[in-house]
């Protein structure tokens, strides 16, 4: 008899997309994971939650659910009483307890510099409220968001970037999922957009196994191994 394998659905977090997976992609096609990088809508968390919901109420069988960054925040609300997500795991994320936001979050531990680097831009949301979307600015992306990643590859990842409005950011998340369902962390310690010390706390909080890497923000980017290795784990331990 053959167990089946989880479906791996990854939850790309703010100033990124789906492509940011892409390397984790392969490595877990590699191993026969079926595997579905979400597009986040990163308007705001309820809003981007149940999207995520959605999509994963729609898989049929067990599924691993990963979110890297404010995804961690998206997975956590998505994920909550779905019996069928076995598994969570947060690539240098948030994970918040009710009523947090990642904004909060971000500032409880010094270290992030992410403020200084962000380019507000005013839009109107479809329900005619206003808010910003924040970019991070293109001159600044690579030393702020990926540093160990290659120049070449940050230009592109600058350009193509994703906007998260300020209202999501700010946004208190409901009861964790994290409370509920065993998870995975991993901790880049090279962060400059959440500080490690703060992606160590919620991890000690949500009684997590950690696994610490050197490496920047965009960790999916420049240690897919180290990611797809992880989210391998967790399934495996679920399993």
């Amino acid at each position: 008899m053959t167990t089946r394998k989880p479906t791996i659905v990854l939850v790309h977090g703010a100033f990124a997309d789906s492509s940011s997976w892409n390397g984790v992609v392969d490595r877990l096609q590699s191993r026969d994971y079926p595997v579905v990088a979400a597009s986040n809508p990163l308007r705001g968390l309820a809003g981007d939650a149940a999207y995520v919901r959605q999509l994963v109420a729609s898989i049929d069988g067990p599924v691993v659910l990963a979110g890297h960054s404010y995804g961690g925040a998206v997975i956590s609300s998505a994920a909550k009483g779905l019996d069928h997500v076995k598994a969570l795991v947060f690539v240098a994320a948030f994970l918040p307890d009710a009523g947090e936001s990642a904004l909060t979050l971000a500032g409880k531990f010094p270290g992030s510099t992410l403020g200084e680097a962000l380019r507000p831009v005013p839009v109107t949301l479809p329900d005619g409220s206003q808010v910003a979307d924040l970019y991070i600015e293109q001159d600044k992306f690579h030393q702020q968001f990926a540093a160990d990643v290659p120049e070449e590859t940050t230009a592109v990842m600058a350009a193509t970037q994703r906007p998260v409005t300020d209202a999501a950011l700010a946004e208190g998340a409901t009861a964790p999922a994290w409370a509920d369902i065993p998870s995975w962390v991993l901790v880049a310690t090279e962060d400059r957009n959440i500080p490690p010390q703060a992606q160590t706390f919620m991890a000690e909080r949500a009684k997590a196994t950690v696994v610490s890497i050197s490496a920047s923000h965009a960790v999916s980017v420049s240690r897919p191994a180290d990611v797809a290795r992880l989210i391998n784990e967790a399934a495996q331990a679920t399993a």
